[in-house]
C-alpha cells in the first residue's frame, strides 16, 4: 500500500481529475457547438466518423473520471484497499481512436480526440503500475503467512 500511495497522491489524484474534467466539459461544448460542421467537409462517411468519435471520447472521459473518484474514495478512507481492487472499480476499456478519420477532422476535433485518448493512456499505465504493485505485495505477504505458519 506504501507504493500505492507514494505513486497516487491526492496532489496527483486532483490534478489528473481536473484535467479529466477540463477536457469533458470542453468535448462537450465542441460536440455541441456544431462547429464540427462548420469546419470540415461533411460527407456522411466523415459526419458518422465524427459520431462515433464524439461517443468514444466521451466514454473514454467516463471511465477516467469514474476510475479518479474511486482514487479519490480510496485516499480519503470511503474504499479500503479491497474494495478498490474490485473488477467493477477498474478504468474499464474504451476503444480506439480510428486515426485514418480523426486525421481528416478539423484541428480542435483532433486536439479533442487526441487529448482524451492520451489521458486515458496515462491512466491505464498508471493503473497496470498500481496492479503490478498490488501484485508483488501480495506476493510477498503470501510468502511471509507461509513462513509464519511453518514455524
Amino acid at each position: 500500500m506504501a507504493d500505492r500511495e507514494s505513486l497516487m497522491t491526492l496532489k496527483l489524484i486532483d490534478a489528473l481529475y481536473t484535467e479529466a474534467m477540463v477536457l469533458a466539459d470542453e468535448a462537450r461544448s465542441y460536440f455541441e457547438s456544431g462547429r464540427f460542421n462548420e469546419d470540415s467537409d461533411t460527407s456522411n462517411m466523415l459526419g458518422v466518423a465524427f459520431s462515433c468519435e464524439s461517443l468514444k471520447v466521451t466514454t473514454r472521459l467516463m471511465h477516467c473520471i469514474a476510475w479518479l473518484l474511486n482514487q479519490k474514495a480510496l485516499h480519503s478512507g470511503e474504499l479500503s484497499a479491497g474494495e478498490s481492487w474490485n473488477h467493477d472499480r477498474a478504468l474499464g476499456q474504451a476503444a480506439s481512436t480510428d486515426q485514418a478519420m480523426v486525421d481528416r477532422f478539423p484541428e480542435e476535433a483532433r486536439q479533442i480526440v487526441m487529448a482524451s485518448e492520451e489521458l486515458f493512456q496515462r491512466l491505464k499505465r498508471l493503473a497496470t503500475r498500481m496492479e503490478q504493485d498490488r501484485e508483488a505485495e501480495s506476493a510477498v505477504q503470501d510468502m511471509f503467512s507461509r513462513l509464519q505458519s511453518a514455524f
